[in-house]
C-alpha cells in the first residue's frame, strides 16, 4: 500500500483510502490498516458542462415568470378607491376611514397577488424540468420560487450563463425593466392617491 503524502510527519489518523477512493482508511502512523471507516467521504458535487450553442436557454415558463408582476402593476394602476371620511372626537376631526380602502379592487389585487405567487412556482417547476432535459446538468431548483420569484429568476441566470457563456442573461435585464417600470408606476399611483386625500381633507 502507499503512504500519505509526506509520511513521515503524517500522524496516525483516518484519510481518504488509496485503494478505495471515497473511503476514509486508518493510517497508524507508518502504513494503511485493513481498517476503513464507517460511512465513505461524500462525493463532490459533479461539475456542470457547457451545453452546445444550439440548446435553448430560453423557454415561454421563464418568460411567464419574469412577466407575471406586470399584471399586479396594471391592476394598481387600474384601482381607483373612493375614501370616505369620518368624524371622531368633540371637536369633530375630520379624518379618513380606514375601511374605505377595502373595496372589491382592494380584494383583488391580494387575491391576484397569491394566484401569481402559485402560478409562479407552478411555472418555475416546468422550466426546471424544461432545463434538465435540454441537457442541463442540476439547474437552479424551482424549489426556491417558494421563497421568491426573483431568488429563482436570478439563481437561474447564474446557472444558465455558466453552462451556456455569453448566453442565458436577457432574463435578468428584463426582470430589472420589471422591477423599475413597477416601481415608477406605483410611485405614480401612490402620489395620485395621496393628492386626491389632501385635495378632499383641505377641501
Amino acid at each position: 500500500m502507499t503512504s500519505p503524502a509526506n509520511e513521515a510527519t503524517v500522524q496516525p489518523g483516518w484519510y481518504p483510502s488509496p485503494s478505495n477512493p471515497g473511503w476514509l482508511q486508518w493510517w497508524d502512523g507508518t502504513a494503511w490498516t485493513e481498517h476503513f471507516g464507517g460511512s465513505p467521504i461524500p462525493n463532490p458535487p459533479m461539475d456542470r458542462p457547457e451545453i452546445s450553442a444550439q440548446t435553448r436557454v430560453y423557454n415561454p415558463f421563464i418568460w411567464l415568470i419574469v412577466l407575471l408582476p406586470l399584471l399586479t402593476v396594471g391592476l394598481q394602476l387600474a384601482w381607483n378607491p373612493v375614501f370616505r371620511y369620518q368624524y371622531i372626537g368633540r371637536g369633530q376631526l375630520r379624518t379618513l376611514d380606514p375601511a374605505s380602502l377595502y373595496t372589491p379592487g382592494y380584494f383583488l389585487l391580494l387575491a391576484t397577488g397569491f394566484i401569481i405567487y402559485a402560478v409562479s412556482v407552478l411555472l418555475a417547476y416546468f422550466d426546471w424540468r424544461t432545463l434538465s432535459r435540454d441537457g442541463v446538468v442540476r439547474p437552479f431548483h424551482w424549489a426556491w420560487t417558494f421563497l421568491s420569484a426573483t431568488v429563482y429568476i436570478i439563481g437561474r441566470t447564474v446557472i444558465v450563463h455558466k453552462v451556456a457563456p455569453g448566453r442565458g442573461l436577457a432574463t435578468i435585464w428584463v426582470l430589472i425593466a420589471v422591477v423599475v417600470l413597477s416601481f415608477i408606476a406605483i410611485g405614480i399611483k401612490v402620489s395620485m392617491i395621496f393628492a386626491s386625500i389632501g385635495a378632499r381633507i383641505a377641501g
